[in-house]
C-alpha cells in the first residue's frame, strides 16, 4: 500500500516569489487606501445625484433619488471599512503584497496598460500580436519563432472572425489601412 506522500509530486516553480522577499504595504494600508478611494468616489455621487434631486416631487422619485441613497450606503461602507480596519491588529502587521509578488504583478500590469494604449495607434490585432509575442517571449521564455508565429496566428484567427465573419467593428490602425480595412 502506498502513502499519501509517494502520491504527490512535488514541482519546483522557478518563477515563484522568494519567500524572504520584503513587504511592500500590509493589509491595513491597503483596506484604508482603498476605503478612501470609495468614500471619496460616494462623495462625489453624493453631490452629484444631489444637485439633480434627491428627493420626491409630485411625480415620484427626482432623477437623483436611487443613486443618492446609494452613495450614502456606500459612504457608510466605506467608513465601516476604515473603522475595522484601525481596530484590526492583525491587519495591522499582515503582509499585503511582497515586494517579489508586486514585481509578478507589474510584469502582467504594465503591457497590459501598454496594450490599451497601443490599441487606440495601433489598432487591435497588431496590439494583440505585440501582446501576445511579448508575453510568451518575456514571461514565458518561449522560443521566439513559436512566440511570433502563435501571435500573428491568434491575431489572424480574431482578424477572421470579428471583421470577416461577423462583420464587428473593431479598433484598427495604419496596417489595416494599408490593406483596405
Amino acid at each position: 500500500m502506498m502513502s499519501n506522500t509517494e502520491l504527490e509530486i512535488d514541482v519546483d516553480d522557478p518563477t515563484a516569489p522568494e519567500e524572504n522577499s520584503p513587504a511592500v504595504t500590509t493589509s491595513r494600508i491597503v483596506d484604508v487606501a482603498t476605503s478612501l478611494l470609495l468614500l471619496a468616489l460616494a462623495m462625489v455621487l453624493a453631490w452629484d445625484n444631489w444637485r439633480t434631486g434627491a428627493s420626491w416631487d409630485e411625480t415620484g422619485p427626482e432623477p437623483g433619488y436611487f443613486p443618492f441613497y446609494l452613495s450614502v450606503i456606500l459612504a457608510g461602507a466605506s467608513l465601516y471599512g476604515i473603522g475595522a480596519a484601525f481596530l484590526s491588529k492583525k491587519e495591522a502587521v499582515e503582509t499585503f503584497v511582497t515586494r517579489a509578488q508586486l514585481r509578478r504583478v507589474m510584469a502582467v500590469f504594465v503591457p497590459t496598460l501598454l496594450f490599451c494604449v497601443a490599441v487606440q495607434y495601433l489598432g487591435l490585432y497588431v496590439a494583440s500580436f505585440l501582446l501576445i509575442a511579448g508575453f510568451m517571449r518575456i514571461v514565458g521564455k518561449i522560443a521566439l519563432w513559436k512566440s511570433l508565429l502563435t501571435a500573428f496566428l491568434f491575431s489572424a484567427a480574431m482578424f477572421v472572425t470579428f471583421d470577416l465573419v461577423f462583420d464587428v467593428i473593431m479598433p484598427k490602425g495604419p496596417l489595416e489601412a494599408a490593406f483596405g480595412y
